[in-house]
């Protein structure tokens, strides 16, 4: 019989990185800016910090965000893309941790 540890009540869900990553169809500069805008209020942010505490910037129309839910997550991004007015694609991913190269400090 498998064991199934239940989870105290009040307990919180550990928080995980989520990398994510909107691309607009058919879209201007302008649609990016408004996207940027949107995601920034949603509470994504397009740098991640290094172990030494030094910001880098991700790729264009790359956001990174803490949560607990992959589902929740792409939910707020769709949100965010849909205030651009725009068709969409949009990708999720729950990051066991990060590696770069070439990034600019940001």
């Amino acid at each position: 019989m498998d064991r199934v540890t239940p989870i105290r009540r009040g307990a919180r869900p550990s928080m995980a990185n989520f990398t994510v990553r909107v691309e607009l169809h058919r879209a201007s500069v302008l649609d990016y800016e408004v996207l940027h805008a949107a995601m920034e209020e949603r509470g994504f942010s397009r740098t991640i910090a290094a172990d030494s505490n030094e910001t880098y910037k991700l790729p264009t129309a790359e956001y990174t965000i803490s949560g607990t839910d992959r589902g929740q997550v792409l939910a707020q991004a769709k949100r965010a893309a849909g205030d651009t007015g725009k068709s969409f694609a949009a990708l999720v991913t729950e990051s066991a941790g990060r590696t770069w190269h070439g990034l600019e400090k940001g």
